[in-house]
């Protein structure tokens, strides 16, 4: 095993610890999908219809503020996303570790059927093309609106505070797309 692989171990478990385990409760779902994606896939998914606000999340599993912050964004995405709250995550992992970010985010508890990435492509166009002012720090968050409009984003671990200001005047506010078709 090289040091890389062992601090990604160790990393995994400090992980699980933090965020508790679905034996105690915090995944009532199965895990989530993990795809290997590019900058197109993850805005796609942020872009597709049917959600008031997306948050977009990137992490990765050797990232300790990344830990730190994924049970209160957890928490608050399945406090709203019957309001419309779409949440998409983007690991910053190499891809052939696809099976330990998928545990990770088990341990998490992260809804099944949350849109979840590996990041692939040219690490420079994948930064400026959420947001130039990013300097590719872990984590970042970025808020698009039901439109798929950028509308804030966070360099840096946000709290669950912070994503409720910013988060629920989009889901009181937006109509979702569907929504204004109807009848």
């Amino acid at each position: 095993m090289t040091w890389r692989n062992a601090l990604r171990l160790c990393a995994w478990l400090a992980f699980s610890f933090v965020a508790g385990s679905p034996a105690s409760g915090a995944a009532d779902e199965a895990a989530p999908t993990v795809a290997v994606g590019t900058l197109a896939d993850v805005l796609a998914a942020a872009r597709a219809p049917g959600a008031r606000a997306v948050l977009v999340n990137v992490w990765a599993t050797w990232c300790d503020p990344c830990r730190e912050e994924m049970p209160d964004l957890i928490r608050y995405v399945r406090e709203r996303r019957a309001d419309g709250l779409r949440l998409v995550l983007v690991s910053a992992d190499d891809p052939q570790d696809r099976a330990q970010v998928a545990a990770v985010l088990a341990a998490a508890g992260v809804p099944a059927g949350t849109p979840s990435f590996i990041k692939d492509g040219d690490d420079m166009k994948f930064i400026n093309g959420l947001d130039r002012g990013w300097s590719g720090a872990l984590p970042a968050s970025f808020l698009f609106d039901g439109h798929g409009h950028k509308r804030r984003w966070w360099e840096g671990a946000v709290t669950y505070r912070e994503l409720d200001r910013a988060v629920s005047p989009l889901l009181s506010a937006a109509q979702s797309p569907e929504s204004r078709r109807r009848p």
